[in-house]
């Protein structure tokens, strides 16, 4: 009794042997075939309507029916406590499986006032940013515009000046082809009616040479 004490704690329970009913029901060759893997209910039924003992079969099974009725309940009372432990444990599991279930739908909603606030604002930024590489563009090609049509007017006096302005209309000139060719780039790479409009008059400008 001592020795057992100072083992660390009592050893488990065994257990229990099969009740002398069950073993006795478990050795009867009339239940043996229900213990087969291969157990065919038609075939039983045949066989037992061919040999003419059907109200002995059926008064048979009747008893092992009861018989493991009462052998259900005696297993539930011994067991009582681990059945009821375990079904304490499925409950346990079912309220974490909730809670996970709960947090889960909490952390989709944050993810989705995040799309929201970062999302939306972002797609608005790059719709922004190119209106306004377009607009930037725009404003270089008409500043570009604007000096070919100074340049042009500037020629135009310097070629009636004669021989006195020919190396200033030649300068003039350089600066304009100069500039004529990137505005040329630049209104092809604006599209729409804005593009269109600003084409036709770097053709003008350079019909103005």
């Amino acid at each position: 009794m001592e020795e057992a004490g100072a083992g660390g704690g009592a050893a488990p329970a065994p257990a229990p042997a099969p009740a002398p009913a069950l073993a006795e029901l478990l050795a009867d060759e009339c239940y043996a075939d229900f213990f087969r893997e291969d157990f065919d209910v038609k075939a039983y039924t045949s066989q037992s309507i061919h040999q003419a003992v059907i109200a002995e079969q059926l008064a048979k099974l009747a008893q092992g029916i009861s018989q493991l009725d009462k052998e259900l309940h005696l297993q539930v009372v011994a067991r009582h406590e681990d059945l009821l432990a375990q079904a304490t444990g499925i409950e346990s599991l079912e309220g974490v499986l909730q809670m996970m279930q709960t947090r889960i739908g909490a952390l989709q909603s944050t993810v989705d006032r995040i799309r929201v606030k970062i999302v939306d604002p972002y797609n608005k930024i790059v719709s922004r940013t190119a209106q306004l590489a377009k607009l930037q563009a725009a404003c270089d090609l008409l500043r570009r515009i604007i000096r070919i049509l100074y340049l042009s007017k500037r020629l135009q006096g310097q070629l009636q000046g004669g021989s006195r302005e020919i190396t200033k209309a030649a300068q003039s000139l350089n600066e304009l082809a100069g500039n004529s060719r990137p505005t040329q780039q630049l209104t092809h790479s604006l599209p729409g009616e804005m593009g269109e409009r600003l084409r036709r008059i770097t053709e003008e400008t350079r019909g103005l040479r």
